[in-house]
């Protein structure tokens, strides 16, 4: 079973050695989805509780790169390298299926991890 949260931040960004516009500082309000998979537990009925990721994204994701300048975290932060980035550091904590990341309304990156 999958079971997935979204979640939206605001960040700036700019790429080097890149010759589009990307390359000037700019800004987007990013959407994250996190997959997590697991057996439906019996008792409770559910994978996780949809708190219990909240608690583990916002710690490790949202609260460091929401309206920050991702430049200062990821050293070439595009989508890829965003969702690689997010997927370390929550995967100790959920067991991660996929990370999506939306950098604006028609583009996105998909992670499944190594």
């Amino acid at each position: 079973m999958l079971v997935t949260k979204k979640f939206t931040f605001d960040s700036a960004h700019k790429l080097k050695n890149y010759k589009g516009k990307c390359r000037n500082l700019h800004g987007h309000t990013y959407v994250l989805y996190v997959t997590v998979s697991g057996n439906i537990d019996k008792k409770s009925g559910m994978v996780i509780d949809f708190s219990e990721i909240n608690k583990v994204v916002e710690k490790k994701i949202i609260s460091i790169l929401d309206h920050n300048y991702i430049n200062k975290i990821i050293k070439q932060p595009t989508a890829e390298n965003i969702s690689v980035w997010a997927w370390s550091q929550i995967e100790k904590y959920l067991k991660v299926y996929k990370i999506e990341l939306w950098e604006t309304p028609d583009s996105f990156a998909t992670y499944y991890g190594e």
